[in-house]
């Protein structure tokens, strides 16, 4: 039996559905939809994935539809079922969000169970498809790409917490490359030092054979690798983007996640890591120029038709005091903002260490956040233990 999860539902629908599945379903407490995978996980009993979430009419369609975008791309083994009224406009919009059915308020019980059958049918067809890490030898990882228009963002420091955030659901599975191909800190960042580079990655022998390319990787305690950036600018100007999409797709193979760190702006070597990407975190801080600034990179973006369906909109050093509200910065953009990181002291002091805060397990309102970022990639782990036979994993 598919497990199933209900949402934004009065208690006569609850009942309905609950004699439509024997009992066996979970009901989230009334409030407002999570707009992201990870903070829904979050209130689940077991943080399992549900192979069917049902929403009712209590939750705001918008809230519904941008949820149901979002765990189409990060989650496709959970199949989504809405109950609304079925109109022409309404199935339009629920199949760009990538909902399979859509139930009328007042379905019958014997209707609600024939809606999750098909659903469930559909999570689990998909989930045949995304197989386990370890049922599969040759597969295509997430290529995460941290992109902003202007530096000193902090695009460094979300992109090694990021990695090492991952790297702690999927260690030896995650790898950083540092393409900020003149001026890149990543192994400053992470206190490494590093025998091979960026360089050295994309020419000779380990441009040619996966196997040489692993022995070309630096190693961090936490479990995560990385191809560090060149010793130097000019050495660093020897990498093509025809270089980029190629370590890319090669790392893509081995690795359940490849998080990328990019130089500021648009350059050729960033526009192929965003090309060949699965998803783009857009980072800005929070501020007037950094908001005219992603404004005009997701104009541009959109003009190529280089924004992948994993579009992540991150905020960075925020300040109350600064005077724009997350509202402000949405209406900026002309789009939702995912993650809100707060100024905070102990994240300049972790990188001036080498120590990223989510390595030095600090509890602190950035790391938290960070975590938050982390959990929109591994909210499904590749194997988890339960009392459920389904196992998940966020898409690859």
């Amino acid at each position: 039996m598919s497990r199933v999860v209900l949402a934004g539902a009065h208690d006569d629908l609850r009942a309905r559905v609950e004699v439509a599945v024997d009992g066996d379903v979970q009901v989230l407490p009334p409030g407002r939809l999570p707009a992201d995978p990870g903070r829904l996980f979050e209130l689940l009993a077991d943080g399992e994935l549900p192979d069917v979430l049902l929403v009712g009419p209590l939750a705001p369609l918008q809230e519904v539809l941008t949820l149901a975008a979002r765990l189409d791309v990060q989650c496709p083994g959970t199949s989504v079922v809405l109950v609304a009224e079925p109109t022409p406009e309404l199935w339009q919009a629920a199949m760009r969000a990538g909902i399979r059915d859509l139930l009328p308020p007042h379905a019958e019980p014997a209707d609600v169970a024939a809606a999750v059958e098909r659903a469930g049918a559909a999570a689990a067809d998909r989930r045949r498809v995304l197989r386990p890490l370890e049922e599969t030898a040759r597969f295509t990882g997430r290529v995460i790409t941290v992109a902003s228009p202007k530096g000193g963002v902090g695009k460094t420091t979300v992109a090694t917490n990021l990695a090492v955030g991952l790297a702690a659901t999927a260690p030896q599975g995650t790898v950083l490359v540092d393409l900020d191909v003149q001026f890149g800190d990543v192994a400053s960042a992470l206190g490494l030092v590093p025998e091979y580079t960026l360089p050295d990655a994309v020419h000779g022998p380990a441009s040619q054979d996966t196997m040489v390319l692993k022995t070309f990787l630096t190693q961090h305690p936490s479990g995560l690798l990385a191809v560090c950036g060149s010793d130097s600018p000019a050495a660093g100007d020897t990498v093509t983007a025809g270089d980029v999409a190629r370590l890319l797709t090669a790392l893509a193979r081995e690795f359940r996640y490849v998080v990328v760190d990019t130089a500021p702006g648009l350059s050729e070597q960033t526009l192929a890591a965003i090309d060949g990407a699965t998803d783009v975190v857009l980072l800005s801080s929070m501020d007037v120029p950094g908001v005219r600034g992603l404004r005009k990179e997701v104009q541009v973006l959109g003009e190529l038709g280089m924004i992948p369906a994993g579009r992540h909109v991150v905020m960075n050093m925020a300040d109350p005091k600064g005077g724009l509200s997350q509202r402000d910065v949405e209406s900026a953009i002309g789009t939702g903002v995912d993650v809100v990181v707060p100024r905070s002291a102990a994240v300049p002091a972790s990188t001036n260490q080498g120590v990223p805060i989510l390595a030095s397990g600090r509890k602190d309102p950035a790391a938290r956040e960070l975590r938050a970022l982390v959990s929109r990639f591994s909210a499904t782990p590749l194997v988890k233990p339960g009392r459920y036979r389904a196992k998940h994993r966020a898409a690859s």
